[in-house]
């Protein structure tokens, strides 16, 4: 049986390479269910929430970490976040005005389906009552020059974090597998040829493996299955889910953002105001004499 919402961290102890591996089900089909897409977009956005979960393990503080591609293809936007309370939501756009084919709504790739476009890593803190201090929101631009999302991450932390990486992704109808090597500053091998070659041999090892195994057997099947004969050290797993930040209360306050005049005139054309959360469906009415009430009383007598 596959590990379910799950995120394994491992290590070799006998060279300088660490990985991950996440599998994703509930949360996986839940994101789905909002996002009634074709196939082929469906796993791209699984293989998003599975790349997020993976890079959530880089959140050193309480914020999140957002992945989010925009292009001029059939997908506008594609979306997908997880916190420190490992918390993933995701969410996917697509351009009314472009028609899929059926190859492409069921076998497109990145670049096929996304078009001209750029990926974005967003860190996030989150801000506490209790701390004053400046918190720093960090960006890294993603070149989509690879035409799937595993190539294209690969070039990013080889450019920007100058870590030797190798990912791959696996999704299904019911779950996603997200795959990581990466080596780390040489300590355990002191000689580059035979950092280099221990290297060689575990990413050589990672890319037999399958998409029915990282979709069917456990995390730890998987690994076993790969690297048998050398020493790994997998670490206790952290549980992934899925949630939603919105409220009522951040839904008041988005509409407070929209301007007094603004809310008027939709006050004068529907006589209340709704809003639906983009990444779970939930619905938040509010009345007339409600609005008023969070406009200070001031609007519409």
């Amino acid at each position: 049986m596959p590990s379910n919402d799950l995120l394994h961290r491992f290590l070799f102890d006998d060279c300088d390479v660490r990985g991950e591996i996440v599998t994703l089900g509930y949360s996986y089909r839940e994101v789905l269910s909002h996002n009634p897409q074709a196939p082929a977009i469906q796993q791209l956005l699984g293989e998003f929430l599975a790349a997020v979960g993976l890079l959530s393990s880089t959140l050193k503080f309480d914020g999140k970490i957002i992945l989010q591609a925009r292009g001029d293809g059939a997908v506008g936007t594609i979306m997908a976040e997880c916190n420190h309370h490992n918390s993933l939501r995701g969410i996917v756009r697509v351009n009314p005005e472009i028609e899929l084919s059926d190859e492409l709504a069921n076998h497109g790739n990145l670049q096929q389906l996304l078009g001209n476009g750029v990926l974005v890593i967003t860190i996030e803190p989150q801000r506490s009552e209790n701390f004053s201090g400046k918190l720093e929101r960090h960006q890294g631009i993603v070149p989509m020059d690879a035409d799937n999302l595993a190539g294209c991450l690969e070039h990013y932390f080889q450019q920007s974090e100058q870590l030797a990486t190798r990912l791959w992704f696996a999704a299904g109808d019911h779950s996603v597998t997200g795959f990581l090597i990466q080596a780390l500053p040489q300590q355990l091998i002191t000689n580059s040829d035979d950092n280099r070659d221990k290297w060689e041999t575990i990413t050589t090892l990672a890319s037999t493996v399958k998409q029915e195994e990282l979709l069917d057997l456990d995390h730890s099947t998987v690994l076993y299955r790969l690297f048998n004969e050398h020493p790994l050290r997998l670490f206790e797993p952290k549980a992934l889910h899925f949630a939603c930040s919105c409220s009522r209360e951040r839904s008041a306050s988005a509409l407070l953002s929209i301007g007094k005049e603004e809310v008027e005139e939709l006050l004068v054309e529907k006589g209340s105001i709704d809003i639906d959360c983009q990444f779970c469906n939930q619905h938040y009415h509010f009345a007339a004499e409600e609005v008023r009430q969070l406009l200070g009383g001031n609007i519409l007598h």
